[in-house]
């Protein structure tokens, strides 16, 4: 009999059980945030591309919030208690339909956030309700199997409903953008604080160190498709002009495209996030945390990639300059995001990291001073793709060894 066919006891699972890795479940459930960050990101590119900036940066942050929350809700959850189980297999589909849901209001959010009278969210809103159902299923099953750790459940069910209910009443209200934006502070800090004081202060759940890396090394996998996304755009944008087709140009973007993208990954894959959260857990929650603008900044490197095929088909009001900050910003915000996070977790303040991102920044201005002297904007891009290089040679040549001494100091 297939061990999925009856139901597991959800006591929780092991915190340092060798070998474990995310599931074909996980990766199933991963594969709703393609869509999720591939709607947010098309509709951050449209914004740009039309001028509505401030609009277009609005939408997209509380786009990146609303995609990010849904997976680290299951994800940490899914570390401590997965039993892939019947069960546990159902009540993800649910969540996975919930995320498709939410995806499909994104449109709809990002055009009321322009328009400025009244912020449309409902449908987002609709998909949380739908994956809140199963998150709640799962938190009261660990919650009645799990008694050794029910006051933590029961901090989570109070913060994951509370914070809903809120939601769904800012949804209801018909509250202009500002308002409604502000009125959202009260659920967000709720949703941050909930599992901080779950974890800290009621005994916590036994989520697995190096599985939670391998999945949040996915999604960084996941968000980085935008890059190869917005590089097909750009590339599909030129080889269909009669008057471009497989010019220098378009070898160009298409090197800038992809060298950006892979070294973004080379960066985020050189720090050993594993090793750092086994040896400091009680650092998890600023390692968890930070993420989130890490995810939006490489989710929004591939947006501005996708405004780049907008101004080869003529189609965008930001022109040469617009276009270049739209990549060179986002490249800019993971770079010192990176260091940041790192910086901070290790508790160090490294002066060869300060240098690495000084010269980071130089590149990045740069290419838009590039753009301004009116260099074309394949030749600038090529540029925003060395940005990571400065980080990869840095840690060839010199950071390994800063890394191993501040490995051994945790």
């Amino acid at each position: 009999m297939n061990a999925t066919s009856r139901l597991r006891q959800m006591t929780g699972r092991d915190p340092h059980e060798a070998h474990r890795a995310a599931t074909p479940l996980e990766l199933l459930f991963d594969l709703t945030f393609v869509v999720a960050f591939g709607m947010s990101g098309n509709e951050l590119a449209h914004q740009l591309a039309a001028g509505h900036v401030v609009a277009g940066i609005l939408a997209f942050c509380f786009a990146s919030f609303a995609i990010c929350w849904a997976w680290i809700n299951y994800s940490w959850m899914a570390s401590a208690y997965d039993t892939d189980d019947w069960a546990f297999r159902l009540l993800t589909m649910l969540q996975m339909v919930g995320v498709i849901i939410m995806a499909l209001g994104l449109p709809e959010m990002f055009e009321s956030v322009h328009e400025g009278d009244q912020l449309h969210n409902e449908i987002m809103i609709a998909g949380y309700v739908v994956m809140r159902v199963a998150l709640c299923g799962q938190w009261l099953r660990a919650w009645r199997q799990d008694p050794g750790r029910r006051a933590a459940h029961r901090v989570y069910l109070i913060s994951v409903l509370g914070s809903q209910v809120l939601w769904c009443v800012i949804a209801i209200l018909p509250l202009d953008v500002a308002t409604a934006f502000a009125a959202m502070m009260v659920p967000l800090v709720i949703e941050l604080v909930g599992p901080f004081i779950a974890e800290r202060h009621f005994g916590g759940t036994p989520w697995h160190a190096d599985h939670i890396a391998e999945r949040y090394g996915l999604l960084t996998i996941i968000t980085l498709g935008e890059g190869v996304i917005g590089t097909v755009a750009v590339m599909s944008a030129i080889v269909h002009e009669p008057e471009l087709g497989w010019s220098l140009d378009a070898i160009l973007l298409l090197a800038a495209g992809i060298g950006l993208t892979f070294g973004q990954w080379w960066t985020y894959f050189t720090i050993p996030w594993a090793a750092m959260l086994e040896r400091r857990r009680d650092r998890s929650f600023l390692w968890g945390y930070g993420h989130i603008l890490l995810f939006a900044a490489i989710a929004a490197t591939g947006a501005g990639l996708h405004v780049a095929a907008y101004l080869l088909e003529h189609e965008s009001k930001l022109g040469e300059v617009g276009t270049v900050i739209s990549v060179a910003l986002p490249v800019g915000v993971y770079a010192l995001v990176l260091y940041l996070l790192y910086n901070m977790f290790m508790h160090v303040i490294d002066p060869f990291h300060i240098l690495l991102v000084a010269l980071t920044v130089a590149v990045l201005v740069a290419s838009v001073a590039m753009a301004i002297a009116g260099v074309p904007v394949a030749w600038c891009l090529v540029v925003v793709a060395l940005a990571p290089v400065v980080t990869i040679v840095g840690y060839e040549a010199v950071g390994h060894r800063h890394l191993a001494s501040h490995l051994d100091a945790l």
